[in-house]
């Protein structure tokens, strides 16, 4: 539950834009990933971790700050933490040529970060 003042204050809309970002990220990986497997190289799917990883960060951050000072609820901060770290574990196995264990993990993040932007909407 969001509280009112974490609506006033701003920190629901970072939090929000946050996540609407990181979902648009992990979905774009998730394309490129399609070209990947199809031997289009790794140019753009390589590229686009450091952007999940930049916005995994954005999400943790407006995350906290909605449920510090904005007294929204905790879980969301625990769960964008995961993802971070989910994510570096997902470029280690990308890395690593581990196709079968990168594969199923993306897609968990890609059900968690639209699980978080459709929390973030609901009144």
């Amino acid at each position: 539950m969001v509280t009112q003042v974490a609506q006033r204050s701003g920190y629901l809309t970072a939090f929000r834009a946050a996540a609407l970002l990181y979902a648009a990220a992990v979905f774009f990986q998730a394309v490129t990933a399609g070209q990947l497997l199809s031997g289009a190289g790794a140019g753009p799917h390589g590229a686009g971790t450091g952007a999940v990883h930049l916005l995994g960060l954005v999400l943790v951050v407006t995350a906290v700050l909605l449920w510090r000072p904005g007294r929204g609820a905790a879980w969301p901060a625990l769960v964008s933490t995961a993802m971070l770290v989910l994510g570096f574990v997902q470029t280690m196995l990308g890395g690593a040529g581990q196709v079968m264990a990168h594969l199923p993990l993306g897609m968990a993040l890609f059900g968690l970060s639209v699980w978080l932007v459709v929390w973030s909407w609901r009144p």
